[in-house]
């Protein structure tokens, strides 16, 4: 059995099917959900449902990310995971951390990669008249976005779609997406 830990920011939907997938004859079952925000909605989700919380509050350690980092290694290093997925963590993470995890760290992105890397990209999407768009999930690598493609998922860009409406529609596919290549990866590892 594969233990996961996941890193979010804000309210957690991902981070939700994640564990809501790990369960019955999944490969992988969660160990720790941590955030850089002691706010974050999604720690109260996932302690509600069992998983154990725990937050590093970025903001006192301002640009220095290496002791940022270093305390949230000691809480993953402590729970001992097998992948790392990140659900919305909001903060770009050094390649001394990514390292450590080399191989096991997952994103989801919402674009379809190499489409679009970093933020707003339901709006550039939009603004380059895609007739498409979508989101990816990603082995997490030192350059931004530009990891092993796992699996992608696409929604049609419909007449009238503005940033949110599409944002809606492939949040949608990631709460698909993610659980499946998560299942997959952890099989495989």
């Amino acid at each position: 059995m594969k233990r996961v830990a996941i890193l979010i920011s804000g309210g957690g939907s991902n981070m939700v099917r994640l564990l809501e997938s790990m369960t019955g004859d999944h490969p992988a079952r969660p160990v720790l959900v941590l955030s850089n925000d002691p706010e974050a909605g999604g720690l109260k989700k996932a302690g509600d449902m069992g998983v154990p919380v725990a937050a590093v509050d970025h903001k006192p350690f301002g640009k220095d990310r290496a002791t940022f980092e270093a305390k949230l290694l000691e809480h993953l290093d402590a729970a001992k995971p097998d992948i790392l997925c990140l659900a919305g963590f909001m903060r770009i993470l050094t390649p001394d951390f990514i390292r450590h995890f080399e191989g096991r760290m997952l994103n989801i992105h919402p674009s379809l990669l190499p489409k679009y890397k970093g933020l707003h990209t339901h709006a550039r999407a939009l603004e380059a008249g895609d007739s498409e768009a979508g989101c990816t999930v990603h082995e997490v690598t030192a350059e931004l976005d530009s990891g092993r493609i796992l699996g992608q998922a696409r929604v049609p860009v419909v007449a009238g779609d503005t940033p949110g409406t599409l944002a809606a529609r492939v949040l949608h596919e990631e709460h698909r997406l993610y659980p499946e290549v998560l299942r997959s990866f952890a099989e495989a590892l």
